[in-house]
């Protein structure tokens, strides 16, 4: 006990580096953070990750039934549930984090940004590594997704409101449901996430059927032409559920 109680306040400055690395980690992704002292007196998210720890020491310790119920005081006071099994590095960053979830065995890197309603959800009920892992300055967007026992690699980029089933390779960025990853594979943004630039895989491939149509349109009309043939009146009222200047733009803004 004795050795312990030693460990413990030996440890006390290595445990005030990793909290103030904690609010710096907020200040520099939060430009609505205006001093430290706000970030640890009103971020729910910074408050979670503190309430984590606690939970997780216990867990680590074989003290499940504590870790369980700090858990649960965690969801309680923050709206962020993370099983006290989770292990979640150092400079991660919960913004707002209403309704983040973050299960048993997902591991979180260094650096990672995770916006509100993000799941690091298991897809199977065998006692087992079930959840994701994150690499280092990972960015999960709003509502995304991430589920199963797959890696995201570093620097890679989740789109808001992504599914991602399927293992994300390093610095790639993953937008839609199910998540595919954008070509360029590593494409690659200014802002840590840009929501309003970020392509639309399923719109971009909806414009190129679209244009290829209207380019066999345009063919089959002058064959008919040439070889004199009647033109189907039928093919002068199509009907298209958008006009094409309605589309989402091409980079998806």
């Amino acid at each position: 006990m004795l050795g312990r109680a030693v460990r413990w306040i030996r440890d006390i400055p290595r445990k005030f580096a990793v909290i103030r690395e904690d609010v710096q980690a907020v200040c520099n992704n939060d430009p609505a953070a205006r001093s430290p002292f706000e970030v640890i007196l009103v971020y729910p998210g910074l408050h979670a990750l503190w309430f984590h720890r606690v939970a997780h020491h216990f867990w680590a310790s074989g003290f499940y039934l504590p870790g369980r119920v700090v858990s649960h005081v965690n969801r309680f006071v923050t709206g962020i549930e993370i099983h006290p099994g989770a292990r979640i590095g150092r400079r991660v960053v919960i913004d707002h984090g209403m309704g983040v979830v973050i299960g048993e065995t997902a591991v979180v890197g260094d650096g990672c940004l995770l916006y509100k309603g993000v799941v690091l959800g298991g897809t199977t009920l065998t006692h087992e590594k079930r959840h994701p892992t994150l690499g280092k300055n990972v960015v999960v967007g709003s509502n995304a997704c991430i589920l199963g026992a797959i890696e995201i690699g570093d620097f890679a980029r989740i789109g808001s409101g992504s599914v991602v089933i399927r293992p994300v390779p390093a610095d790639a960025t993953v937008v839609g449901v199910p998540a595919r990853v954008i070509v360029p594979a590593k494409h690659r943004f200014d802002a840590a996430l840009d929501h309003a630039n970020l392509p639309d895989p399923i719109s971009d491939m909806i414009r190129a059927l679209a244009a290829q149509n209207e380019r066999l349109r345009e063919r089959l009309s002058r064959i008919e032409a040439r070889l004199d043939l009647d033109h189907d009146e039928r093919d002068n009222n199509v009907h298209l559920p958008y006009e094409g200047d309605e589309l989402p733009p091409l980079d998806g803004g």
